[in-house]
């Protein structure tokens, strides 16, 4: 890719994938589908700077829970990605839905002495965050690993093809 096209300047955001858009993971697609429309970057590997609860909940589904100081430092991909890509994550999140809401995360390159970068990530929604941390009992995961992966129901599989953690809450 040219340096300094013009659609890597639109390239402003950065987001932390967490789950299933990591390389390697169901929904990787996605973001190999952006990355060749040149509409994000793979920037590298980072973990969070501080620690969150990152659980799985029905469906398999990987939620990072907003909750600092709980859980571990959770290690993830950052992509530099564009407006649209970013339009395009929030509707595959189901961000109007109310499954996730993106948010401000920092994040630090997963070398030693690595550098801070202020992302965003895609968190658990807060109206079932804290249900959900509680319902997996207060234990979380490091990383989202292929373990995790085998238990994930594509959305299109998932009856009436929802996101039943909205079941949790009122």
């Amino acid at each position: 890719m040219e340096r300094g096209s013009e659609k890597e300047k639109l390239k402003t955001h950065f987001i932390f994938a967490y789950g299933t858009l990591k390389r390697g993971f169901p929904n990787h697609y996605l973001m190999e589908e952006m990355m060749s429309q040149d509409d994000a970057d793979m920037v590298g590997a980072y973990l969070t700077e501080d620690c969150y609860p990152l659980v799985c909940g029905p469906h398999g589904i990987p939620y990072l829970i907003n909750l600092p100081g709980s859980g571990h430092r959770v290690k993830g991909e950052v992509y530099a990605v564009s407006e649209s890509a970013v339009a395009k994550l929030d509707e595959f999140e189901g961000v109007s839905a109310g499954c996730y809401e993106r948010l401000p995360v920092t994040v630090l390159v997963a070398e030693e002495g690595g550098e801070r970068v202020e992302a965003e990530a895609y968190w658990g929604h807060r109206r079932f965050g804290e249900v959900l941390w509680k319902t997996n009992g207060e234990v979380g995961l490091k990383e989202y690993g292929e373990k995790e992966a085998k238990e994930y129901v594509r959305k299109e599989n998932r009856p009436g093809c929802r996101n039943a953690i909205l079941d949790l809450v009122p």
